[in-house]
């Protein structure tokens, strides 16, 4: 097997998802050498593309939200967004469907107002009110906490911030936090739908997390033009542009140690020497399954005792005709919210009666089908670690047809060109992802900041964890954040290598 050898400043990041390519664009700013590894064939991770017969399918993200945490993250690099990708403010932001009527969520604040005191007579002054207490929770939550490496309490010992934790409703419910403001239940959905995906009931995750709905209501549903795949071709050029080495195809199987350092990554193709390691690969994976007992940082109870976010099934369907009624992003909320997430959550299971979400990017987008075609994604959030099997999937495949065709009045089934779907196995399989999940570990109290898995290994000089799994959490925007503050912490740690 061929070694590579490089000098002291030398880094390896496993894994190209949102993550580490964030973290190796910073490092190769720093003045690193870095090579980034990638088990896969395509960088991106979660956020991978998929195309057949003509169509492109985002494989996991579809949201754009958080633009500020984009322009940062390019600004550090003296770069725009514009620079790499057009990016398009949706409206209406997306479509909900529940069970007896239709709403669509205006981009305008005064239509999104307007809307809200229509359902609720009275309820926009309480709009008005609960985003300006998610606007300060966002200001305070991405700008001073989410940066925090959370490696000690001592990060956490700053007046600004502990006046500010006052009101921050860090133990407060969303479920309580919300219904103090509305009444009317679509409104509650609203409001809680964005919850469903950080790992908890409404019932169970603090009101902290209402700066989602600053995210979602006050800054906007934006759609990058080829799909969130092409911010991670922005990235991977960025990259290329600071002089990262991406290998594709190349899994890491084992490191070699040298002491209490890990002296060389390897993988089936080649041994790459190095002074240090950033692992945006699963977090369980890398500490169960790669490293040997003794380095591992946390044992098999710790991490059966987590609590995990959803995992998906989904499907990625062709079909051969233009779908009415769908908007780019469509929600179905027309079955009981609160068994869905128990289900999950609570009890978890396949759901007896799932609500789901469809992605027809087609809609806006006249790159990602062939003219008068639609590109569907539809996804099922769902417990992980539950038995996956061909026949559940296909049976709820034909719930989602029976939901779709009804919705849109037209005959789906017979106008399928191509279909995939995707769920636990596939999530093993291709991330190596821990009891199958597809969004990290759960927001809760419990695991929030400092009492996430830590991003540096305790027993090696020169382990680092970026990712969904470590500080500050699951999410496209958290994902770019965390490979800077890992890629910061390194520099932090061993300036020597600097330049060196």
């Amino acid at each position: 097997m061929p070694t590579k050898n490089f000098h002291s400043s030398r880094v390896v990041v496993i894994g190209a998802g949102f993550s580490g390519l964030s973290c190796a664009c910073h490092l190769a700013k720093m003045g690193y050498q870095v090579t980034l590894l990638e088990k896969n064939d395509q960088p991106g991770g979660r956020a991978r593309s998929y195309s057949d017969a003509g169509f492109t399918w985002d494989m996991g993200p579809s949201w754009y939200w958080m633009p500020d945490v984009f322009e940062k993250f390019f600004g550090t690099f003296g770069k725009k967004v514009s620079d790499y990708y057009q990016l398009d403010r949706l409206d209406p932001s997306y479509r909900i469907k529940f069970k007896n009527d239709v709403i669509d969520i205006p981009a305008s604040m005064e239509e999104l107002e307007a809307l809200f005191e229509k359902i609720e007579p009275g309820s926009s002054t309480k709009l008005r009110s609960f985003l300006k207490q998610a606007k300060f929770k966002y200001d305070v939550g991405v700008k001073d906490l989410v940066y925090k490496p959370s490696r000690s309490l001592l990060e956490f010992v700053d007046l600004k911030l502990l006046l500010g934790m006052f009101k921050m409703d860090v133990f407060t419910s969303i479920s309580k936090h919300v219904r103090k403001h509305f009444k009317d239940e679509r409104l509650i959905q609203l409001m809680e739908f964005p919850i469903l995906f950080l790992g908890a009931t409404a019932e169970n995750t603090p009101a902290l997390y209402s700066l989602m709905n600053y995210a979602d209501l006050s800054l906007g549903t934006w759609y990058p033009k080829g799909g969130m795949n092409s911010v991670v071709e922005a990235m991977v050029k960025l990259a290329t542009e600071l002089g990262v080495d991406m290998k594709l195809g190349e899994e890491v199987t084992h490191f070699s140690f040298h002491g209490k350092r890990i002296s060389s990554v390897n993988t089936p193709l080649a041994s790459y020497e190095c002074n240090m390691v950033v692992t945006g690969a699963d977090y369980h994976h890398i500490d169960q399954h790669i490293l040997p007992e003794e380095f591992q940082n946390y044992t098999k109870k710790y991490w059966d005792s987590r609590v995990l976010a959803p995992s998906s099934l989904l499907f990625y369907i062709g079909v051969d005709k233009k779908l009415p009624n769908l908007e780019h992003h469509t929600l179905f909320f027309d079955e009981d919210f609160r068994q869905h997430a128990s289900e999950i959550y609570n009890s978890p299971q396949w759901p007896s009666k799932p609500l789901l979400y469809v992605s027809a990017t087609s809609k806006t987008d006249n790159s990602v089908a062939p003219k008068g075609k639609e590109n569907l994604v539809v996804l099922i959030p769902v417990a992980p670690d539950i038995e996956d099997k061909p026949e559940t999937r296909e049976k709820y495949f034909q719930l989602i047809m029976d939901k779709l065709e009804a919705f849109t009045g037209e005959n789906i089934r017979d106008h399928i060109l191509t279909k995939r779907s995707y769920a636990h196995k596939e999530f093993i399989e291709d991330y190596h992802s821990f009891k199958g999940n597809a969004y990290g570990l759960a927001n809760t109290l419990r695991q929030t900041a400092i009492l996430k898995p830590t991003l540096k290994n305790r027993k090696l000089k020169n382990l680092y964890y970026t990712g969904q799994l470590t500080v500050p959490g699951p999410g496209v925007p958290p994902s770019l954040i965390s490979g800077e503050v890992v890629a910061k912490e390194i520099g932090k740690d061993f300036p020597i290598f600097k330049n060196s």
